[in-house]
This record gives C-alpha cells, structure tokens and sequence, in this order.
C-alpha cells in the first residue's frame, strides 16, 4: 500500500528527504552493528498489569523475536498489504509486532488502550482489517473479549495465548519466511501504519504514514532533542501516534538507543525507571514537570544525574517550570508541537532561549526570511492562512490556521475525499489556530483549534487562552472552557473545574476576578461555572472540548 504519487517520491527523494531505509531495514543493520546492545526494556510492573514476563531485549534477540512472529502471521494467512488493528500497552509485544509488520509489509494501525467497543467498531469499518492483535487482561480489562465480540468476523489474537513472543515460538520452515520476503522486500514509501487522529474536534480519521514520512519525523525530534548514539530513552506516552513512534521507537532503532517502555503513566515508577535505567533522554508530561519544580524536595529526592534534557509538550508550558528545572536543576527543557498527519515544530534553549519564549512559541520553520538554519527549516514549509479565505496572514497578532509541508506530512486521510485537508497548492491545513509573535516576530504561538474559537456576540475568543490561565487558579487540579450556547449573543463561555483534593470550589466571581486581574478583556469572562470530577479527555490527553461542551448542555442552565 502506498499513498505518495511518484512525483511526491521522486522529489522527496532527489531533495534527499526521503531514502530507502525501512523500519526491519534499520533493525537489520542495528543487529549487526550492536547485536548484543540492550534494544528495550519494560517497565518494572509489567506483569503485574498484563499477566506477561518483564524483559529486556537486544538487537539481535528483537530482529530474531520479530522474524518468529512475522513467521506466525504468515503462517495464518497476513499478506503484503492486509491491515492489523493491534491494541496493547507500551510492552515489548507492541515493538515486536512493529518490525514483524514491517518484515512482512502489513500495514499496523495501533490503538490507545484506552479505547472501548464503540471505538474499536468504527474503527474496524473504516479499517478492514484482516486480523487483530490485543491482551486477554490489561489492569482489569478483558481486551480480547471485548474485541472479539465487536468484531465477530475477525480473527482476533492475544500474546501468550494464540501467538508466542518468545524463543520458544514455533517460526514454521525458515525457508517459507525467507522466500517471502525475496519476494516482498519492501519499500520505505510503503506505508507502515495507520494511525488515527486524536479526534478533538470530531470522529478521529486514519492517517496512512510510510516508513520515509516516519523516518523524517524522527530526523525533526532527534535534532531538536540532540538524540546521542546509544543512549537511554524512556518512553511514557503510549506507541500509537507522533509522539512516542515518532520520538521513540524510529530513533531508538536508529542510534542504537536502549528504549524503556512506560505506561500508563505512574509518576512514581516513572521516576524509578529513570533512576534504575540511567535514562538520558525522555518526554515527560507537563503536569510531573510542574511538581518537580514546585517541589524541590521531591527532585532532590531522586537521582537526575543521568538526564541530559527533559521533552514535554501537548499543552502549553510554564514559564516559571522552565525557570526552575533549568536554571536551578540545570537540564534543559525541548518544547515539542506536533500531530499524526505531519506537524514537527520544536522550541529548544537554542532557538527561544528566553522561558517565556519557549514555553508558548515556536520557531517559524519553513517560513520566507527566518533566522533558522538546519534540516527542519530547510525541508518544510508553513504558512498562516485565514480559515474562510485562504487569504495568507503576514502580519503579527491576527489568528489564522497553520499550513505545513515537507516530508513527514502525510498524504490524506484513509478513505477520505480530501476536502477542505490541504491548500489548492498541497500544504496540509491542520486545523491549529497560530499567530505570528515575537520580538522580532519569528515565531509561532497556539491560540487553539479552528472549531474550538467561542463566538460571543461576533467577537471571536480563544478557549485555550482562557485554560492557560484557569489551570494557575489556586485549588484547581484541572480547568477549561467550552461553548454554550446564548439566544443573543450566540455563545457563551462556561469554566469548567476540578478542584484539587480536600479542596472547596471557588465561586465564578473568584475565577473572573483572578483573570482580570491577568489582563484578560471582560466580553472573555466565563459566565457559567461547572464543576466535575474529572474533564473529559482523549487517550493523548487532551480535553475533548466537544464532549465537554455537550456535558455542560444535559447540565441545562446553571449559574
């Protein structure tokens, strides 16, 4: 399966931005090169969540482990081209099933763990898929069950049970896998996964992503993180989407990295891994950043020495947290933006060095006259549209929608018509509201999603402006805003909160009060209070904005 038409390839490919190096390609190499240099490691706990042995893996074991299992899904009918939905945790059976899909061209399609029937149904429609991958347990949850009986027709297989990840699974004659892949040794513009947009803002979308456009995402993250051969990576986001296949998986196999698999995300394990793992590099969540800055016992309770630099990203940062875990701990804090479908802007000490800077603005990479330098400026494009127009925007301060090209950009969704996706000259439309900011203004800042602005009486808000500020709110543990709707004024903005533990709401009165007092203009002032026990979220964790908005309406009219 390829979705990049031959003019895309070949100008790729002559920019030297795409190659012919596949996922089980590197692998082979790195079995070569450092066949006895540990490849992954799981998490501590790993038995205890799914019922399978911890292990530590090495690059000869994981080229031989994934030949055995290519073995086995050949053997029960898995072709060049047929797609297998696979929902496991971060363990070493999810990277293994990886490289076998790639040694025998099977488009992969992880799933967050996190996704119920529902989910998994439509999934499996727009899909097709030949064959699924998942757990008889996760932490409780009868995965297999569960996909068995939305999926009756499909074969569903769990590790341990109907296929084996270890030495002792049966590989079938040597010869027959051998003599397939003479056959079908693939291609780097094959495409090796389908993943699925994190749904935001409407039903998530299958993103088709070959092994050139995986392999230039992960050139962008090792870059901006400064990825050192050999090195320690720990890896807490779920292998599913951009950030941890992207960030993780194509990186580790490339440098020859140790890769620590983590999930879900236990703060306290986390710290212990990267103590016990000597881990030099990792994606840490903002929220365990924040603690660690506004707990310096904490910090000096733990062993940090062996990091080199902390990646976060997903929402906007703190200033004050940066200040803190660089200037006082002295590690180095990378910004990461990024989507399924292509973006990949970063903002490092080197190119915003101010916190301020770094925690909410990115370089304009790919932009006409910029200061930047190196391969992510001079292999993308991007641009700042008006979203109704498609007039382009070069003035500072005035919000349009980021456009972005290059090679990790993908080339349409699965099975879509393509409407409204990309501009009339092929720059992906990504839904992401930016101004141009800065002094001078050679950067980028998030003001939200497209269909995420409030329309109160024609004055057009940003809810993620009015989130960044909530969350400061003293006694919060989490904030935002939605939409509700207004017969005069169209809209109107509901705050909706989850006090901190022992903690007593606050009033409308305090929130609109501390942000005034932030400088926030009056017609964006919440005027609706909603309090929860928890925001909805998506398995990224992002507030689904949509979903909430609903919630509030079935609260009908409240003060």
């Amino acid at each position: 399966m390829q979705t990049s038409s031959e003019a895309r390839i070949k100008a790729m490919t002559s920019a030297g931005f795409w190659g012919d190096e596949t996922l089980h390609g590197i692998l082979a190499a790195r079995a070569g090169d450092h066949p006895d240099r540990t490849a992954l490691v799981d998490q501590p706990n790993k038995q205890e969540l799914t019922g399978l042995p911890c292990r530590r893996i090495s690059f000869r074991e994981l080229d031989s482990l994934s030949d055995a299992l290519a073995a086995q899904l050949l053997a029960r009918g898995l072709q060049h081209g047929d797609r297998l939905l696979v929902q496991l945790p971060n363990i070493s059976e999810l990277a293994l099933c990886y490289y076998a899909c790639s040694k025998l061209g099977v488009v992969i399609s992880p799933l967050a763990v996190q996704y119920g029937s529902h989910e998994i149904a439509r999934f499996a429609a727009t899909l097709q898929p030949a064959a699924m991958i998942t757990l008889d347990d996760f932490r409780g949850q009868a995965l297999a069950a569960q996909a068995r009986q939305v999926l009756p027709d499909t074969p569903v297989w769990s590790p341990g049970a109907d296929l084996y990840f270890d030495q002792s699974a049966d590989r079938g004659p040597a010869e027959v896998l051998a003599r397939y892949r003479e056959q079908n040794p693939g291609d780097a513009n094959d495409i090796l996964t389908v993943v699925w947009t994190s749904g935001t803002t409407g039903t998530p979308k299958g993103v088709p992503r070959s092994h050139n456009m995986w392999r230039a995402m992960a050139r962008n993250t090792m870059a901006a993180g400064n990825y050192q051969p050999g090195e320690t990576l720990l890896v807490p986001f779920p292998l599913v989407n951009m950030a941890a296949l992207g960030g993780f998986l194509f990186p580790s196999v490339i440098n020859a990295c140790k890769l620590v698999l983590h999930q879900p995300m236990d703060p306290p394990m986390f710290l212990r891994q990267i103590q016990e793992e000597q881990v030099n590099f990792t994606i840490a969540p903002p929220a365990l950043l924040n603690k660690l800055a506004q707990q310096p016992a904490l910090w000096q309770q733990c062993d940090f020495s062996s990091v080199r630099a902390f990646g976060s990203g997903s929402v906007p940062l703190s200033p004050a947290m940066i200040e803190v875990i660089e200037g006082e701990y002295g590690k180095p804090i990378i910004n990461f933006y990024g989507s399924n479908e292509g973006i990949s802007l970063f903002s490092t000490p080197e190119t915003a060095a101010s916190a301020e800077y770094r925690a909410r603005m990115f370089p304009r990479f790919g932009a006409p006259d910029m200061p930047w330098t190196g391969h992510s400026h001079a292999s993308i494009t991007t641009r700042v549209i008006d979203p109704e127009s498609g007039v382009e925007i070069t003035r500072a301060g005035i919000p349009g929608e980021l456009c972005i090209a290059g090679p990790a950009v993908f080339d349409g969704y699965l099975d879509h018509d393509g409407a409204g996706v990309f501009t009339d000259d092929g720059l992906f439309r990504t839904g992401d509201l930016v101004e141009i900011c800065g002094e001078p203004a050679h950067y980028y800042r998030i003001v939200g999603r497209c269909k995420d602005i409030i329309n109160r009486g024609g004055m057009k808000i940003s809810p993620a402006e009015l989130d960044i500020l909530l969350e400061g709110f003293p006694g919060l543990a989490e904030a935002a805003v939605c939409a509700y709707p207004d017969p005069q004024l169209e809209e109107k903005i509901c705050a909706c909160i989850v006090p901190a533990e022992d903690t007593i709401a606050p009033e409308l009165g305090a929130l609109c009060a501390w942000l005034e007092d932030k400088g926030i203009a009056k017609f964006k002032l919440p005027e609706r209070l909603e309090v929860f026990a928890a925001l909805p979220r998506n398995p990224v964790g992002k507030v689904v904005r949509s979903e909430l908005a609903q919630q509030v309406l079935q609260r009908g009219i409240s003060t």
